[in-house]
Formats: structure tokens, sequence, C-alpha cells
């Protein structure tokens, strides 16, 4: 297996720092991280934004607005695990992955349907639906596939 990357190392700093505190770092705790200097951890939380994944900066910002599964926004999309809130989701299908980001916990996602305003619930361990509400969920995104990337911040 091939050695990770610094850019790979950014990432998964970034994604542990959201599962464990709720909140992305900021550029200058990446570079606190990696013994470099904040014009430094700056670039490559840039590289990071660019590599093509669905991440995105505030716009106008040097500031995560969002790193998937997670957004460091507040979104309808409330995340708890094991009982605690302290995380959103990046959508409706990114709130499914999180389940992944916490082995062995529950996973609960609450949001308002985006058509109906109804109160829909699911609860995930291990990647495996504990319960849903209503029965048979799955997910719902208000703006078709092909246009996500048009507007990411806001889709």
């Amino acid at each position: 297996m091939a050695e990770p990357t610094q850019l790979d190392r950014t990432y998964h700093y970034v994604l542990s720092t959201m599962v464990e505190r709720g909140q992305a770092p900021h550029y200058t705790e990446i570079a606190k991280e990696f013994l470099v200097s904040p014009d430094e951890g700056k670039a490559m939380l840039h590289e990071l934004m660019a590599a093509g994944l669905p991440n995105w900066l505030h716009p106008g910002t040097d500031l995560i607005g969002s790193i998937a599964p997670f957004n460091n926004l507040p979104t309808h999309y409330r995340v708890s695990v094991d009982g605690e809130q302290k995380w959103f989701a990046q959508c409706g299908l990114e709130a499914k992955a999180i389940s992944a980001l916490f082995p062995g916990k529950t996973v609960r996602v609450d949001a308002p349907c985006l058509a109906s305003g109804a109160d829909l619930t699911f609860a995930m361990r291990d990647g495996e639906i504990e319960s849903a509400t209503p029965a048979g969920i799955h997910f719902y995104v208000n703006l078709p596939v092909k246009k996500w990337y048009g507007d990411l911040p806001f889709a």
C-alpha cells in the first residue's frame, strides 16, 4: 500500500476534527498539526478543497463550509451520535454516510422533508438502519444531481 500523501493526511485531519468536535478546523490549526506556517496551512486547505470532492469553503473566505459528509454550518440535517447533537450533514444522501465515521455508535438524523415539511428521522449503527420514521424512507434531494456542482454551497 502506498504511503499517504500530504493531501491524504490533511483530509484525514480535517475529517477527524469534524468527527471529534462537530466543527472543522481553521487553516491555522491545520498548520499547527503539520508544523508548517499559517500560509502553508492555508495552501494545504485550498489544495484539499480543489481535490474534486464535494467539499467547499464558505464563499469569499478561507473557512471550511463543508467537507463531505459533514456541513460546517447548520443545515436542516441534524446529526446526533449516542444522543449528542453537534453535527450537521451536508445533504440527505451524505447523512446516511456519517454512520461509517462512528463505528459501534448509533447515529440519528432528524430533518424535515423538503417537499412536505413532515418530520423525518432515521437511526443507523455501523451502516445498518436501526429505525426510520416514516418507515421505509431513504433520502430526498430537492435538486437534480446534474445540477449539484453548479451551486454546491447552497445545494
